[in-house]
């Protein structure tokens, strides 16, 4: 299940190149980088095309002519997932993949405890309400989505019935890569105060970890990044993707922002403490002091040292006759607030 820390997807998507072996070999990358989970997507082309649907522009790398014939080359077996699905528990990582057709969301049902539905899907509401039957929790991408949009979907999912802590929203902008200037990182805060009851992550398609980083520190619950065996291959995606080493440190980095971001509290850290007692001023003697004698702003001075009254209770002194004697730089004995 999604667990409390950040939850990290490493999205192997169609990087397999329609063959087993390779999806096998992107699971064991996934589970050597520390990523919480490996994600495919699952379709039957027939089911999710028309035959003469154009390519993407980002697509345009292989030798296919359209998106079908990309897809079907790209496609692998329900079969080939089962075994996918085992590899994965043998391997002690989680198995996700996305359902692109209602057929290959029923044969899922059977594999995996988390659905997780591509931006594509967010206006297809009917695919929704019938994702959301499987009572399952749902993660989200919202990439080329709207407020509008987004509230229907979520609309959708939760009258399908799945309850508010059951929805993961994830903010994604869908361009392979993203270019800097159209990621709006702030968009996770946006989400976060439009949908209070949900919790947002970020479906990251730039090159680095730099905003991956930046979505940790926006509090973002959940991450997903592409990666591949080479980013040499053909097909669509490994471009965009990390390849294994990188990966590995994309994982190091979002657990590192993880520890850094904290709970938010102000207050002295445990590495700190050592440097307190010696980095504070205290309160020494200006000149010297004769018991009884009344203590002024101008009895003092404001120091670094070992012992003493910090600085701070220097008006809870003023005015207060001392009860020793000082010489001119000595500590201020904590015996004037017995």
């Amino acid at each position: 299940m999604i667990s409390d820390n950040i939850f990290i997807i490493a999205e192997a998507g169609v990087n397999h190149n329609g063959e087993l072996s390779k999806a096998l070999e992107l699971v064991d990358i996934a589970k050597f980088s520390g990523a919480n989970a490996v994600k495919f997507q699952t379709w039957k082309t027939e089911n999710i095309i028309s035959p003469d649907c154009n390519l993407a522009d980002y697509q345009k790398d292989g030798k296919e002519e359209n998106q079908y014939k990309m897809l079907k080359s790209l496609e692998l077996s329900y079969q080939d997932f089962e075994i996918i699905k085992n590899y994965c528990d043998q391997s002690g990582i989680i198995f996700l993949s996305t359902p692109d057709d209602i057929e290959s969301a029923y044969f899922l049902n059977k594999l995996q405890d988390i659905f997780k539905i591509g931006s594509g899907e967010l206006t297809n509401i009917i695919y929704l309400e019938q994702i959301a039957q499987f009572k399952k929790p749902v993660i989200l991408s919202t990439g080329m989505g709207n407020r509008e949009e987004i509230n229907s979907a979520v609309n959708a999912l939760i009258s399908g019935g799945l309850s508010h802590n059951q929805i993961h929203l994830l903010h994604a902008v869908s361009a392979y890569p993203t270019p800097d200037e159209d990621i709006n990182i702030s968009a996770i805060t946006t989400l976060q105060k439009f949908f209070p009851q949900l919790k947002v992550g970020f479906s990251d398609h730039t090159l680095g970890s730099t905003a991956a980083v930046m979505a940790v520190a926006q509090r973002a619950h959940i991450i997903e990044k592409h990666f591949t065996i080479n980013k040499d291959m053909p097909g669509p995606d490994h471009k965009a993707s990390l390849a294994p080493d990188e990966l590995k440190e994309f994982v190091k980095e979002v657990r590192r922002a993880e520890v850094m971001i904290g709970d938010g509290k102000k207050q002295a850290m445990p590495s700190e403490q050592v440097n307190i007692n010696v980095v504070r001023k205290k309160l020494y003697s200006s000149e010297t002091i004769s018991a009884g004698d009344i203590f002024t702003k101008d009895s003092f001075l404001c120091l670094r040292g070992n012992t003493g009254i910090n600085a701070n209770n220097i008006y809870k002194l003023i005015g207060k006759a001392a009860k020793q004697s000082y010489t001119a730089g000595e500590s201020i004995s904590n015996i004037e607030f017995e």
